[in-house]
């Protein structure tokens, strides 16, 4: 059974302001490593590490610049979120926020205003509002909460989960390790688990008419749901690299099909067609890692064809590496990815069947239809209505 959300539920609370902060540092770290490794690699004369390991950094980041600006951009031309048509968002005007934004600033400055206007409400405001001001100011913050955290699930997967299959290809396949690309790694794995939980938490607190769940076990069953099976699809993948080199080729036709595939939904989440084009073939990255529903439907039949292919890719990639080279079927680190392939895939499923049956907050709490909205949405509503459910 969903349990029914409470009044606290909503509420942007110091502790969800304090792991805001912890989410900024966890991002600037994520980064910083794997800059420090590039340049490792560019010391050592491994260019091709080193262009590949800058490539996922600059392609997380330039995406979500982009995202970023294009939504500020509709929030200030979006008449019921800017009745006065003000010239300034965030603190800022247009021409500077382009700016901050062209310099790779935009999450930055995303963090600055939610973590100001967060610290104003749960830090220095006393109780003068009244109930429902104080329930709209808190559900404000959490709009601006699931912006972020949308943004950042954009550059986890464009970034983190990429710079991870990437390390772990040179870790195995050219047995090179050092203390930098296993901090590294570990943080790209923090970073994937820290944007899967947050994204899931505030677009949920977000939007009115979706149940919230609780703490506690079904966050953790979610959690290991997801992590078990991106990462057991991540070592998959690795084998295959590792076996050929044109793996990357299929990983490619994984990742158009995924894209054609969102293509075919018609999605409505971005303002103009070029942006909706890029956000599709986003899409298409993190579906070649983990399955999201992308247009707020019913997807059973489609989550089990995925986890179905998902569950042949687990099996068949170690498989294949044992038989086409069998020097590899005593060696150490063979026996050791394949059993957590296996392990994570059957957790992964596991978790997966549990959270669906007995710990997904079905139905909606809201009048509203699921196709019609919330009556007179902003740019904002519309915008979190139409991102990725988990």
């Amino acid at each position: 059974m969903a349990a029914k959300t409470s009044s606290s539920d909503i509420q942007y609370t110091k502790p969800r302001w304090i792991l805001t902060v912890a989410g900024l540092v966890l991002y600037v770290v994520d980064i910083w490593t794997d800059i420090g490794l590039a340049l490792k690699y560019f010391q050592e004369k491994q260019y091709v590490w080193t262009g590949l390991t800058l490539m996922f950094v600059l392609a997380g980041l330039l995406v979500t610049q982009i995202f970023s600006y294009a939504w500020y951009h509709d929030d200030m031309n979006d008449f019921l979120r800017n009745p006065e048509g003000k010239t300034t968002i965030a603190g800022m005007l247009k021409g500077r926020l382009l700016a901050f934004h062209l310099l790779g600033m935009g999450i930055f400055i995303r963090y600055c205003h939610l973590l100001k206007k967060g610290f104003k409400m749960v830090w220095t405001t006393t109780n003068s509002f009244t109930e429902e001001q104080s329930r709209e100011l808190h559900h404000n913050l959490f709009c601006l909460a699931t912006d972020l955290s949308m943004l950042k699930l954009f550059e986890t997967f464009l970034e983190s989960v990429p710079q991870l299959l990437l390390q772990l290809c040179i870790q195995l396949g050219h047995s090179e390790s050092s203390i930098l690309q296993y901090i590294s790694m570990a943080f790209s794995f923090c970073n994937i688990a820290w944007a899967l939980v947050d994204y899931r938490r505030c677009l949920r607190r977000s939007l009115p008419h979706i149940r919230e769940m609780p703490a506690g076990l079904p966050t953790a069953i979610y959690l290991l749901y997801k992590l078990c099976t991106i990462t057991s699809h991540i070592l998959s993948y690795s084998l295959l690299l590792i076996l050929s080199i044109y793996s990357t080729v299929a990983l490619t036709g994984l990742w158009l099909m995924a894209t054609i595939w969102t293509y075919l939904l018609h999605t409505n989440f971005c303002s103009s067609k070029g942006l909706e084009l890029l956000y599709q073939a986003v899409i298409g990255v993190i579906l070649t890692f983990t399955f999201f529903n992308v247009k707020g439907k019913d997807t059973k039949v489609a989550m089990t064809c995925y986890y179905i292919f998902h569950s042949v890719v687990n099996l068949m990639a170690p498989l294949l590496l044992g038989l086409l080279k069998p020097e590899l079927q005593t060696s150490p680190f063979f026996l050791i990815v394949s059993s957590l392939i296996f392990a994570g895939s059957i957790l992964g499923l596991l978790s997966l069947v549990l959270y669906y049956l007995l710990l997904h907050p079905k139905g909606k709490l809201g009048e509203a239809d699921e196709l019609d909205g919330l009556g007179k949405e902003t740019e904002s509503m519309r915008r979190l209505r139409n991102f990725l459910q988990p």
